[in-house]
């Protein structure tokens, strides 16, 4: 059978931010970088570093390598907003999880410099998406990827419980650096939860909210910006004593203090 095509109409541009943190509205791009799939088979990839106008958090330095000093005699986005704008015109949009952040972000960037983006009619192709529509990440995919075994009778209690616990023992088996004693694994599948129900997490040195409108927050800018939110986790019963208690220390300007950091392993980091 002869390889299907990508059927482009127009160009695809398939793009990726790296930025100064992970909150959509405050945070800024640091680097933007696009391939250019067009309809004749050939592609261009432009890839600009930006002057975020701010400084770029610890935990996004630490995970695409862009430090302050990498970008400082950068164009801004806005400088650069009206080449950038007029690149990505008429073109159909992808990536790998876009809609979630990039495509949000790039959104409010554009705004910023004064522009509607994207310009309709636009489509937008989220590969993760797709990944998890033909890749499903449930027990039957687990257990064939860690055991090589099909699930016979999927969704009775007898054959799930089984299958979870022979993809247990492989993942433990499988990858080194999870610890093989019950008690540490725990700590390990839930070391960023600062609760019993992973309501609240760590995201770096900053505990966020875990759910809902304003998941990925912190609780630092939503006291200072959307303290009635805050307010309502604590007046609402669903919520757990952990969780309000959290809350109210945020309400009153009290946070909590970040999770030690391992030690030095005393080999340089290699």
């Amino acid at each position: 059978m002869a390889p299907r095509r990508l059927q482009l109409e127009r160009p695809l541009i398939v793009f990726d931010l790296e930025t100064t943190g992970r909150d959509v509205v405050k945070d800024r791009v640091v680097e933007i970088s696009c391939v250019k799939l067009n309809p004749d088979g050939s592609r261009e990839v432009k890839t600009r570093r930006v002057n975020p106008e701010m400084p770029i958090s610890p935990e996004a330095t630490q995970i695409h390598g862009i430090a302050d000093a990498d970008v400082l005699n950068e164009p801004t986005f806005v400088q650069l907003a009206k080449s950038l704008f007029d690149f990505l015109k008429g073109a159909d949009l992808s990536g790998f999880n876009v809609e979630r952040f990039d495509l949000p972000m790039l959104k409010h960037e554009f705004a910023r410099a004064g522009l509607e983006f994207p310009p309709a009619p636009t489509a937008v192709i989220d590969t993760w998406r797709i990944y998890l529509a033909k890749e499903p990440r449930n027990l039957t995919a687990a257990y064939k990827h860690y055991c090589d075994k099909g699930l016979e009778n999927a969704h009775s209690a007898e054959a799930d419980a089984v299958a979870a616990a022979d993809i247990l023992e492989a993942q433990v088996e499988r990858y080194p650096d999870l610890p093989p004693k019950v008690s540490d694994l725990h700590e390990y599948c839930h070391q960023d939860w600062l609760d019993p129900d992973g309501r609240i997490l760590w995201r770096g040195d900053e505990a966020v909210l875990g759910f809902g409108k304003h998941r990925d927050r912190s609780l630092r800018q939503l006291a200072a910006d959307n303290p009635d939110y805050l307010q309502w986790i604590v007046d609402k019963a669903d919520f757990s004593k952990e969780v309000k208690q959290i809350v109210r220390a945020a309400l009153a300007g009290r946070f909590p203090d970040p999770p030690p950091r391992p030690a030095p392993n005393g080999n340089g980091g290699h």
